[in-house]
């Protein structure tokens, strides 16, 4: 079954994955906090605030936002659906490049979660199965 991006069921089946390979994953060493807000989301009232955290040494992705983030990351779901799930760096970079990414806050703690995030097969079938239950983005008008 598949779920709308950041949608609370998309959330639930995303943790759920990510919980069964948590013994399986390395430790993220860095500590970054980024907040997300992401619009032109195709439920609710149109707009999602998420984030990402690093300092317990797992990756957490939840709903809501923290107090003091490192950075906060503002752009369109497809973007976000493009850059979060899909990985497309290409999609990432020209997004950023023509303004649809904004960051404020600390730049090079953004940009040090490319690099701080550790890979193994495990990551890469969490990636996949993270992908395999979401329902394509809508497209662009």
């Amino acid at each position: 079954m598949t779920h709308a991006f950041l949608s609370e069921d998309w959330m639930t089946a995303a943790r759920s994955i990510r919980e069964k390979y948590a013994d399986e994953v390395p430790e993220v060493n860095v500590s970054i906090q980024i907040n997300l807000s992401i619009i032109e989301v195709p439920f609710g009232d149109g707009q999602v605030d998420a984030y990402f955290d690093t300092s317990t040494g797992a990756l957490q992705l939840e709903l809501g936002a923290l107090d003091e983030p490192d950075a906060t990351i503002s752009t369109d779901y497809a973007t976000a659906q493009a850059l979060f799930v899909e990985q497309n760096q290409t999609v990432a970079m020209q997004a950023f490049m023509s303004g649809k990414i904004k960051v404020q806050g600390d730049m090079m703690k953004m940009m040090a979660m490319q690099t701080a995030i550790p890979a193994n097969d495990f990551t890469e079938k969490i990636t996949q199965e993270i992908a395999n239950i979401t329902e394509p983005a809508p497209a662009a008008e």
